[in-house]
C-alpha cells in the first residue's frame, strides 16, 4: 500500500480579511483573451530530450510568428552558446517584427545578468526577465537565507537590471518572477514583488511585467485563483503592472490554474505549444485559446491549419502529440460509437438544412474545419463499433449516396463484420467498396439487359432476362404492371418463379452537373421474412431503377 502519510499540503492560502469577498467566483467564463507569451523555445526547448539546434529554433521561432504570438521568451542566453547564438541571429538577423518582443530570462545573479545584456545588446524591444526563487523549501534547503536576505538578492538583481539597461543599447521591459510562487507565502511574494517595483518604478505607459508561476502545482486551481486575486489588489503600482501567470502541469489541472487565474485579473499567460515543459509540462496554449475560441472569444492565435503545426512541432521537437490532445489530436474530433456517428451525422444534416452559422453539433465541440480538419478523415470514424448512421453519412458526404434507412442498416452490418474479421479501422474508401460490392449494380446471377414498354394506360414490358444457370441464354418475357418498375418485378417472377414484395423504392440525383447519373434503390420483402437491397446508377432512371431491382434480387 501508499502511504499518504508522508504528504502534507504545500501551500499557503491568502490571509483572511474581515469581509474580503472573493470576486472571480462570480464570473462564468473567460470575455477576453489575455496577452500571450510563448515559452516553447526556453522552457519548451529545456526539456526536449534532444534540444532543438539553431536551424529547428529559428524554424520554430518562425511559426510562433505566423501561429500569432506578440512575445516569445527565446531563451536563457546566459546558459549555452546555442542559446546565445540564437538569440543574436534573431537581432543580426532584423528577425525580430516590429510588433513582436522578444523576452529572454536570467537568475538575479550578476555576472548572468551582464552576460543576458550583451546577448541582447541592439533588440529593437526585448523584455529581461529576471527572477529567483522565494518559497519556504528553496529559502530553507537550497539558499539556507531568511526572508530578508531572498528579498535583497530579487533587490539587487532589479537594480542591475535598470542600471545595464540605461547603459546598453535596446529598448528594454522587465519582468520579474518570485519562483515557486505556488511554496510562497502570498503576503510574502507580494513584500518581494513590490520591493522590485520599488526600484524598478513603472508607469502606466511603460509598465512592467509581475509573474506568479505555478513553478510546481501544489493546490487546486481555486486556490492559485485566490492567490492571484488577494496579489493583484495588493501590488503597488497597479495600473502599471501587468499580472501574468505561468503555470505548469504537475496536478494535472494547468489549464484550469491560468482559466481561473484569468477570471483573478491575470492579463497574460506565459505558456507552451502542445504543453510541452519541465516534469508533466508547461500549461498548453493550444487547449487555452481554443477554450476561449469556443467560447466565441478571439484568442488573436491563429490555429487554423493544426495539422501543420502538428507536424512542425513533432518534426523539430522529436515530441509526440498525443492522439487525444484537446483540439489538435488525431483522435479528438473521432467518433467510432454508433450512437454518436448518428447523432453527429444529424446534427451536420441539421445545419445544412437550416443554413446554419452557428455551431451545434452533438459531440464536437468546435468547426474542424476551423482548424484544418476534415469530417470524413477525422470525425466519422468507421469500426466495428460504428452504426448506420456515420457510415450513411460518410457515403453522402463523399460520394453523394443517400441509402434509405433499412437499407442503412443493413449496411452498417456488413461494414462492421469487415471491421471485426479484420481487426481495423475502415477508410471512407473501404466503405464504399463494401457498399458497391454489396448493392451497386450487380447483374449476377439475375440480369435484365434489355426492357421495351408501351403505356396503355398500364405499362407493358417486353423483357430479356437472363439467368447464369449454365446456358445462360436470354428468356424474352412480356408482363404488365402499374408502373414501369412493377412490371419489370412481374417479368421476372413470371420467368423465374420466385416471389417478392417491392417495399422501397426511392431515388435522387448523384451529380450535380447536367449530365448527372441517377441513383434507385429497391428494398424487396421474401416470403421467408428476409429482406434484401440493391441500388443502381444509370443517366436513364428508368434503367437505373430496373437496375436497383436486380441488384436487389440478386442479394437474395
Amino acid at each position: 500500500m501508499m502511504d499518504a502519510t508522508k504528504y502534507h499540503v504545500g501551500y499557503y492560502p491568502p490571509p483572511v480579511e474581515p469581509g474580503h469577498v472573493y470576486e472571480w467566483p462570480q464570473k462564468d467564463h473567460i470575455e477576453k483573451a489575455p496577452a500571450w507569451c510563448s515559452v516553447d523555445l526556453r522552457d519548451g526547448n529545456q526539456s526536449l530530450i534532444v534540444p532543438m539546434n539553431l536551424e529547428e529554433k529559428l524554424e520554430f521561432y518562425d511559426m510562433l510568428i505566423r501561429i500569432g504570438f506578440k512575445e516569445i521568451e527565446v531563451g536563457f542566453p546566459a546558459a549555452s552558446e546555442t542559446e546565445y547564438d540564437f538569440l543574436r541571429a534573431l537581432i543580426d538577423g532584423n528577425r525580430i517584427p516590429n510588433d513582436v518582443t522578444v523576452q529572454v530570462l536570467t537568475q538575479c545573479r550578476d555576472h548572468i545578468i551582464r552576460k543576458t545584456f550583451e546577448a541582447v545588446k541592439g533588440a529593437p524591444r526585448a523584455i529581461i526577465h529576471f527572477y529567483n526563487s522565494t518559497s519556504v523549501a528553496q529559502r530553507e534547503q537550497v539558499f539556507k537565507k531568511s526572508k530578508e536576505e531572498i528579498k535583497q538578492i530579487a533587490v539587487d538583481g532589479a537594480k542591475l537590471v535598470k542600471k545595464l539597461s540605461e547603459e546598453y543599447e535596446g529598448n528594454f521591459l522587465f519582468e520579474y518572477s518570485p519562483e515557486s510562487f505556488t511554496g510562497t507565502e502570498p503576503e510574502y511574494a507580494v513584500e518581494v514583488c513590490n520591493a522590485v517595483l520599488d526600484v524598478m518604478q513603472p508607469t502606466p505607459d511603460r509598465p512592467m511585467i509581475i509573474n506568479l508561476p505555478v513553478t510546481v502545482e501544489m493546490s487546486m486551481p481555486h486556490i492559485y485563483a485566490n492567490q492571484i486575486e488577494w496579489c493583484s489588489k495588493h501590488l503597488k503600482y497597479r495600473d502599471s503592472v501587468i499580472l501574468s501567470t505561468h503555470p505548469h502541469n504537475d496536478r494535472g489541472c494547468g489549464v484550469a490554474d491560468a482559466e481561473l487565474a484569468v477570471l483573478a485579473g491575470a492579463q497574460r499567460i506565459e505558456c507552451c505549444l502542445f504543453g510541452n515543459g519541465e516534469r508533466t509540462g508547461n500549461v498548453d496554449a493550444i487547449t487555452l485559446a481554443m477554450n476561449m475560441y469556443s467560447h466565441g472569444v478571439n484568442p488573436h492565435l491563429d490555429f487554423s491549419n493544426m495539422p501543420a503545426i502538428c507536424e512542425t512541432y513533432e518534426r523539430v521537437t522529436r515530441m509526440h502529440v498525443y492522439e487525444r490532445s484537446p483540439y489538435a489530436g488525431s483522435l479528438v474530433f473521432a467518433a467510432f460509437s454508433g450512437s454518436h456517428q448518428d447523432a453527429i451525422a444529424k446534427g451536420m444534416t441539421w445545419r445544412k438544412e437550416h443554413n446554419l452559422h452557428e455551431w451545434t453539433c452533438p459531440y464536437i465541440p468546435i468547426d474542424p474545419h476551423d482548424i484544418g480538419r476534415t469530417y470524413d478523415a477525422d470525425v466519422i470514424r468507421i469500426n466495428s463499433q460504428s452504426g448506420k448512421g456515420g457510415i450513411g453519412f460518410l457515403l453522402q458526404q463523399n460520394y453523394g449516396y443517400n441509402p434509405p434507412p433499412r437499407m442503412r442498416e443493413d449496411l452498417g452490418y456488413r461494414v462492421k463484420d469487415v471491421s471485426d474479421h479484420e481487426h481495423k479501422e475502415l477508410s471512407v474508401q473501404e466503405v464504399l467498396y463494401v457498399f458497391e460490392r454489396a448493392y451497386l449494380n450487380n447483374k449476377t446471377p439475375l440480369n435484365v439487359p434489355e426492357a421495351h414498354f408501351t403505356q396503355n394506360p398500364d405499362s407493358t414490358i417486353t423483357a430479356h432476362i437472363t439467368v447464369a444457370n449454365g446456358s445462360n441464354a436470354p428468356v424474352t418475357c412480356d408482363a404488365v404492371g402499374n408502373g414501369r418498375l412493377d412490371a419489370v418485378a412481374n417479368a421476372i417472377e413470371q420467368t423465374t418463379g420466385m416471389h417478392f414484395t417491392l417495399v422501397h423504392y426511392s431515388e435522387h440525383a448523384l451529380d450535380n452537373d447536367t449530365d448527372s447519373r441517377a441513383c434507385c434503390y429497391v428494398g424487396l420483402k421474401w416470403a421467408s421474412g428476409k429482406e434484401t437491397w440493391g441500388c443502381g446508377t444509370h443517366t436513364d432512371i428508368i434503367v437505373a431503377g430496373i437496375r436497383a431491382l436486380v441488384s436487389a434480387i440478386n442479394n437474395q
